[in-house]
Protein backbone atom coordinates (compact mmCIF):
# COMPACT_ATOMS: atom_id res chain seq x y z
CA UNK A 1 0.00 0.00 0.00
CA UNK A 2 2.77 2.43 0.90
CA UNK A 3 5.55 2.58 -1.67
CA UNK A 4 9.02 4.01 -1.19
CA UNK A 5 9.46 7.67 -2.05
CA UNK A 6 12.18 10.22 -1.47
CA UNK A 7 11.45 11.91 1.85
CA UNK A 8 9.97 15.39 1.62
CA UNK A 9 10.33 17.99 4.35
CA UNK A 10 7.98 20.63 5.71
CA UNK A 11 9.23 24.22 6.02
CA UNK A 12 7.36 26.36 8.57
CA UNK A 13 6.47 29.77 7.19
CA UNK A 14 3.68 32.35 7.16
CA UNK A 15 1.07 29.81 6.27
CA UNK A 16 -1.96 31.20 4.49
CA UNK A 17 -4.43 29.21 2.42
CA UNK A 18 -2.29 29.50 -0.70
CA UNK A 19 0.72 27.95 1.07
CA UNK A 20 -1.46 25.18 2.47
CA UNK A 21 -2.83 24.44 -1.01
CA UNK A 22 0.69 24.18 -2.44
CA UNK A 23 1.70 21.65 0.22
CA UNK A 24 -1.46 19.60 -0.17
CA UNK A 25 -0.95 19.43 -3.95
CA UNK A 26 2.65 18.32 -3.45
CA UNK A 27 1.73 15.63 -0.94
CA UNK A 28 -1.21 14.25 -2.91
CA UNK A 29 0.98 14.06 -6.02
CA UNK A 30 3.82 12.34 -4.18
CA UNK A 31 1.80 9.99 -1.96
CA UNK A 32 -1.03 8.32 -3.83
CA UNK A 33 -2.49 6.77 -0.67
CA UNK A 34 -3.67 10.21 0.54
CA UNK A 35 -7.33 10.92 -0.15
CA UNK A 36 -8.31 14.56 -0.61
CA UNK A 37 -11.88 15.77 -0.09
CA UNK A 38 -13.55 19.17 -0.07
CA UNK A 39 -16.03 19.10 2.81
CA UNK A 40 -17.40 22.59 2.22
CA UNK A 41 -16.47 26.12 1.26
CA UNK A 42 -15.75 29.18 3.34
CA UNK A 43 -17.69 32.45 3.23
CA UNK A 44 -15.33 33.62 0.45
CA UNK A 45 -15.68 30.29 -1.38
CA UNK A 46 -12.30 28.81 -0.45
CA UNK A 47 -12.41 25.00 -0.27
CA UNK A 48 -12.23 23.49 3.20
CA UNK A 49 -9.98 20.49 2.66
CA UNK A 50 -10.04 17.16 4.42
CA UNK A 51 -7.16 14.71 3.99
CA UNK A 52 -7.68 11.05 4.82
CA UNK A 53 -5.06 8.40 5.36
CA UNK A 54 -5.28 4.80 6.51
CA UNK A 55 -7.68 1.89 6.13
CA UNK A 56 -8.61 0.98 9.68
CA UNK A 57 -11.98 0.73 11.36
CA UNK A 58 -11.00 3.16 14.14
CA UNK A 59 -11.64 6.76 13.02
CA UNK A 60 -9.55 9.65 14.37
CA UNK A 61 -9.87 13.32 13.44
CA UNK A 62 -7.51 16.31 13.80
CA UNK A 63 -8.20 19.92 12.88
CA UNK A 64 -6.46 23.30 13.07
CA UNK A 65 -7.07 27.02 12.55
CA UNK A 66 -10.60 27.25 13.84
CA UNK A 67 -9.28 30.63 15.02
CA UNK A 68 -7.59 32.79 12.40
CA UNK A 69 -4.66 34.04 14.46
CA UNK A 70 -3.87 30.49 15.61
CA UNK A 71 -2.69 29.48 12.14
CA UNK A 72 0.52 27.95 13.48
CA UNK A 73 -1.67 24.95 14.39
CA UNK A 74 -2.01 24.25 10.65
CA UNK A 75 1.78 24.22 10.34
CA UNK A 76 2.00 21.66 13.16
CA UNK A 77 -0.58 19.41 11.54
CA UNK A 78 1.04 19.63 8.12
CA UNK A 79 4.52 18.85 9.44
CA UNK A 80 3.01 15.83 11.19
CA UNK A 81 1.42 14.74 7.92
CA UNK A 82 4.77 15.05 6.13
CA UNK A 83 6.37 12.93 8.84
CA UNK A 84 3.64 10.29 8.57
CA UNK A 85 3.93 10.06 4.79
CA UNK A 86 7.73 9.83 4.83
CA UNK A 87 7.76 7.27 7.63
CA UNK A 88 5.16 5.06 5.97
CA UNK A 89 7.07 5.00 2.68
CA UNK A 90 10.68 4.76 3.87
CA UNK A 91 11.56 1.38 5.32
CA UNK A 92 14.75 2.45 7.09
CA UNK A 93 13.13 5.31 9.02
CA UNK A 94 12.39 4.76 12.73
CA UNK A 95 8.85 3.66 13.53
CA UNK A 96 8.12 2.57 9.93
CA UNK A 97 6.68 -0.85 10.82
CA UNK A 98 4.79 0.49 13.83
CA UNK A 99 3.17 3.22 11.75
CA UNK A 100 2.15 0.70 9.09
CA UNK A 101 0.36 -1.20 11.83
CA UNK A 102 -1.35 1.91 13.18
CA UNK A 103 -2.71 2.89 9.78
CA UNK A 104 -4.05 -0.59 9.18
CA UNK A 105 -6.07 -0.10 12.37
CA UNK A 106 -6.91 3.62 12.00
CA UNK A 107 -8.37 5.93 9.40
CA UNK A 108 -7.15 9.46 10.10
CA UNK A 109 -9.13 12.49 8.97
CA UNK A 110 -7.37 15.87 8.93
CA UNK A 111 -8.91 19.30 8.32
CA UNK A 112 -5.77 21.43 8.51
CA UNK A 113 -7.44 24.85 8.08
CA UNK A 114 -11.05 25.25 9.18
CA UNK A 115 -11.01 29.05 8.72
CA UNK A 116 -9.09 29.87 5.50
CA UNK A 117 -10.61 33.36 5.04
CA UNK A 118 -9.66 34.41 8.55
CA UNK A 119 -6.14 33.03 8.27
CA UNK A 120 -5.62 34.91 4.99
CA UNK A 121 -6.78 38.12 6.65
CA UNK A 122 -4.43 37.73 9.62
CA UNK A 123 -1.39 36.88 7.50
CA UNK A 124 -1.94 39.08 4.44
CA UNK A 125 -3.97 41.87 6.11
CA UNK A 126 -6.25 41.93 3.10
CA UNK A 127 -8.79 39.88 1.16
CA UNK A 128 -9.65 40.34 -2.49
CA UNK A 129 -13.30 41.23 -1.96
CA UNK A 130 -13.46 44.99 -1.27
CA UNK A 131 -16.83 44.86 0.48
CA UNK A 132 -15.46 42.42 3.05
CA UNK A 133 -12.37 44.56 3.56
CA UNK A 134 -14.60 47.51 4.44
CA UNK A 135 -16.57 45.28 6.80
CA UNK A 136 -13.59 43.81 8.66
CA UNK A 137 -11.99 47.23 9.08
CA UNK A 138 -15.26 48.48 10.55
CA UNK A 139 -15.51 45.72 13.18
CA UNK A 140 -11.79 45.52 14.00
CA UNK A 141 -12.20 48.10 16.78
CA UNK A 142 -9.69 50.53 15.34
CA UNK A 143 -6.77 48.10 15.24
CA UNK A 144 -4.31 48.77 12.42
CA UNK A 145 -3.52 45.12 11.78
CA UNK A 146 -5.38 41.87 12.22
CA UNK A 147 -3.14 39.97 14.62
CA UNK A 148 -6.01 39.86 17.15
CA UNK A 149 -8.50 38.45 14.64
CA UNK A 150 -9.93 35.05 15.65
CA UNK A 151 -13.25 35.03 13.78
CA UNK A 152 -14.20 34.04 10.28
CA UNK A 153 -14.47 36.80 7.66
CA UNK A 154 -18.05 37.59 8.75
CA UNK A 155 -16.96 38.31 12.31
CA UNK A 156 -18.27 35.09 13.89
CA UNK A 157 -16.13 33.03 16.28
CA UNK A 158 -16.31 29.55 14.75
CA UNK A 159 -15.49 27.81 18.01
CA UNK A 160 -18.54 29.37 19.68
CA UNK A 161 -20.93 28.15 17.00
CA UNK A 162 -21.88 24.65 18.09
CA UNK A 163 -25.13 23.54 19.77
CA UNK A 164 -23.73 22.71 23.21
CA UNK A 165 -25.38 25.22 25.56
CA UNK A 166 -24.97 27.79 22.78
CA UNK A 167 -27.74 29.96 24.23
CA UNK A 168 -25.89 30.22 27.55
CA UNK A 169 -22.66 31.20 25.81
CA UNK A 170 -24.51 33.72 23.64
CA UNK A 171 -26.14 35.34 26.66
CA UNK A 172 -22.96 35.88 28.63
CA UNK A 173 -20.65 36.94 25.81
CA UNK A 174 -19.72 40.61 25.93
CA UNK A 175 -19.69 40.70 22.15
CA UNK A 176 -23.30 41.18 21.03
CA UNK A 177 -22.63 41.66 17.34
CA UNK A 178 -20.09 40.74 14.67
CA UNK A 179 -16.54 41.21 15.94
CA UNK A 180 -12.94 40.16 15.43
CA UNK A 181 -13.41 37.64 18.25
CA UNK A 182 -15.85 36.01 20.65
CA UNK A 183 -19.15 36.63 18.83
CA UNK A 184 -21.05 33.30 18.65
CA UNK A 185 -23.34 34.34 15.82
CA UNK A 186 -27.10 34.79 15.66
CA UNK A 187 -27.76 31.05 16.09
CA UNK A 188 -25.74 27.82 16.21
CA UNK A 189 -24.22 26.58 12.95
CA UNK A 190 -24.93 29.65 10.83
CA UNK A 191 -21.49 29.74 9.20
CA UNK A 192 -20.46 27.57 6.24
CA UNK A 193 -17.25 26.54 8.01
CA UNK A 194 -19.04 25.20 11.10
CA UNK A 195 -21.74 23.56 9.00
CA UNK A 196 -19.02 21.74 7.07
CA UNK A 197 -17.34 20.54 10.27
CA UNK A 198 -20.63 19.45 11.83
CA UNK A 199 -21.63 17.51 8.73
CA UNK A 200 -18.21 15.86 8.57
CA UNK A 201 -18.42 14.59 12.16
CA UNK A 202 -21.99 13.36 11.74
CA UNK A 203 -21.08 11.52 8.54
CA UNK A 204 -17.78 10.00 9.68
CA UNK A 205 -18.72 9.07 13.27
CA UNK A 206 -15.20 9.57 14.63
CA UNK A 207 -13.97 7.63 17.64
CA UNK A 208 -11.67 10.43 18.88
CA UNK A 209 -11.06 14.04 17.90
CA UNK A 210 -8.27 16.56 18.53
CA UNK A 211 -8.88 20.26 17.90
CA UNK A 212 -5.64 22.27 17.86
CA UNK A 213 -5.64 25.82 19.20
CA UNK A 214 -3.11 28.17 20.82
CA UNK A 215 -2.04 28.97 23.52
CA UNK A 216 -1.59 27.77 27.13
CA UNK A 217 0.37 24.49 27.15
CA UNK A 218 -2.67 22.57 28.33
CA UNK A 219 -5.59 20.61 26.94
CA UNK A 220 -9.26 20.25 27.85
CA UNK A 221 -10.85 16.82 27.82
CA UNK A 222 -14.26 16.97 29.53
CA UNK A 223 -17.61 18.61 28.97
CA UNK A 224 -20.54 18.74 31.40
CA UNK A 225 -19.57 15.29 32.75
CA UNK A 226 -20.72 13.74 29.47
CA UNK A 227 -17.31 12.42 28.40
CA UNK A 228 -16.81 8.62 28.55
CA UNK A 229 -14.40 7.05 31.06
CA UNK A 230 -11.83 6.39 28.30
CA UNK A 231 -11.36 10.17 27.97
CA UNK A 232 -9.58 10.29 31.32
CA UNK A 233 -7.35 7.41 30.27
CA UNK A 234 -6.25 9.36 27.20
CA UNK A 235 -5.90 12.58 29.21
CA UNK A 236 -3.60 10.92 31.73
CA UNK A 237 -1.55 9.35 28.97
CA UNK A 238 -1.26 12.56 26.93
CA UNK A 239 -0.09 14.51 29.98
CA UNK A 240 2.46 11.80 30.82
CA UNK A 241 4.16 12.01 27.40
CA UNK A 242 4.07 15.78 26.86
CA UNK A 243 4.55 18.94 28.94
CA UNK A 244 0.87 19.81 28.45
CA UNK A 245 -1.37 19.95 31.51
CA UNK A 246 -4.62 17.99 31.46
CA UNK A 247 -7.61 20.15 32.45
CA UNK A 248 -10.98 18.44 32.61
CA UNK A 249 -13.27 21.42 32.12
CA UNK A 250 -13.32 25.18 31.88
CA UNK A 251 -16.30 27.50 32.11
CA UNK A 252 -17.01 27.55 28.39
CA UNK A 253 -19.64 26.20 26.03
CA UNK A 254 -20.56 25.96 22.33
CA UNK A 255 -17.13 24.75 21.21
CA UNK A 256 -16.48 22.03 18.64
CA UNK A 257 -15.08 19.66 21.27
CA UNK A 258 -17.99 20.41 23.64
CA UNK A 259 -20.59 19.53 21.01
CA UNK A 260 -18.71 16.41 19.96
CA UNK A 261 -18.58 15.07 23.52
CA UNK A 262 -22.20 16.04 24.18
CA UNK A 263 -23.67 14.46 21.06
CA UNK A 264 -21.40 11.44 20.57
CA UNK A 265 -20.07 10.66 24.09
CA UNK A 266 -16.64 9.92 22.63
CA UNK A 267 -13.22 11.30 23.70
CA UNK A 268 -12.63 14.82 22.44
CA UNK A 269 -9.74 17.16 23.22
CA UNK A 270 -8.97 20.84 22.70
CA UNK A 271 -5.18 21.29 22.67
CA UNK A 272 -3.81 24.74 23.49
CA UNK A 273 -0.38 24.64 21.88
CA UNK A 274 2.54 26.71 23.11
CA UNK A 275 2.48 29.67 25.45
CA UNK A 276 2.51 33.37 24.71
CA UNK A 277 0.41 35.90 22.79
CA UNK A 278 -1.42 34.91 19.61
CA UNK A 279 -0.35 34.63 16.92
CA UNK A 280 2.59 32.71 18.33
CA UNK A 281 5.81 33.45 16.41
CA UNK A 282 7.35 30.97 14.00
CA UNK A 283 10.48 31.02 16.17
CA UNK A 284 8.49 28.84 18.60
CA UNK A 285 7.41 26.35 15.96
CA UNK A 286 9.97 23.60 16.50
CA UNK A 287 9.45 23.52 20.26
CA UNK A 288 5.66 23.54 19.82
CA UNK A 289 5.86 20.71 17.31
CA UNK A 290 8.10 18.59 19.54
CA UNK A 291 5.68 19.09 22.46
CA UNK A 292 2.61 18.24 20.38
CA UNK A 293 4.03 15.35 18.34
CA UNK A 294 3.62 12.71 21.10
CA UNK A 295 -0.06 13.58 21.59
CA UNK A 296 -0.83 13.49 17.87
CA UNK A 297 0.86 10.12 17.55
CA UNK A 298 -0.77 8.74 20.71
CA UNK A 299 -4.23 9.66 19.43
CA UNK A 300 -3.73 6.74 17.02
CA UNK A 301 -3.28 4.31 19.92
CA UNK A 302 -6.31 2.35 21.04
CA UNK A 303 -6.14 2.65 24.82
CA UNK A 304 -9.34 0.76 25.59
CA UNK A 305 -8.81 -1.53 28.59
CA UNK A 306 -5.63 0.40 29.47
CA UNK A 307 -5.12 2.64 32.49
CA UNK A 308 -2.56 5.35 33.09
CA UNK A 309 -2.17 7.50 36.17
CA UNK A 310 0.36 10.17 36.90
Amino acid sequence: MYKNNLPLSFHPRRYDFNELSKDISLLVQEFSFLRLNTIGRSVLNQPIYEIQIGSGHRKVHWNGSFHANEWITTCVIMKMLYWICNTLTTEDLPFHKELLGLFSENTLSIVPMVNPDGVNLVINETVEQSDYMEFVHKINEGNDGFTGWKANIRGVDLNNQFPANWELEKERKKQKTFSHRDYPGDAPLTEPETIAMSNLVIERKFDLILALHTQGKEFYWGYDNLEPPISEVYANYFSSISPYKAVKTIDSHAGFKDWYIQDFRKPGFTLELGKGINPLPLSMFESIFSETFPILLASLFNLENQSFSK
